[in-house]
């Protein structure tokens, strides 16, 4: 599998880990949209969204436990933004379900 976020995941290409355990990595992005922007990948090859299955979905559980906690770490617990982009016309450009956490400053209002 050529994925560069399961790459990272086996350590062939390095990171700067906010988190990890068994289950979840978390790692700053290396073109933040924010000052504080840090992805948030299941350690599953998991697409997108569209592909949660029964069978994957306790590393989904896991990541949407574990962000709250994640935030606090990073100190933006007072506000930050969680987001996930599906298929091309949504703006993934890795084919590797991940959680973008944005904050770290006032974020605009999205409407």
């Amino acid at each position: 599998m050529d994925c560069i976020f399961c790459k990272i995941i086996a350590g062939e290409i390095p990171s700067k880990k906010a988190y990890e355990d068994e289950y979840i990595l978390a790692f700053y992005d290396i073109v933040p949209a924010a000052p504080v922007h840090v992805l948030v990948i299941p350690k599953v090859h998991i697409e997108s969204l569209n592909s949660i299955k029964p069978e994957n979905i306790d590393y989904i559980s896991r990541i949407m436990l574990k962000i709250p906690e994640i935030s606090k770490d990073l100190k933006i617990a007072n506000g930050y933004r969680v987001v996930t982009n599906i298929g091309d016309d949504g703006g993934q450009t890795v084919a590797h379900l991940h959680f973008h956490i944005l904050g770290g400053h006032k974020l605009a209002n999205m409407g």
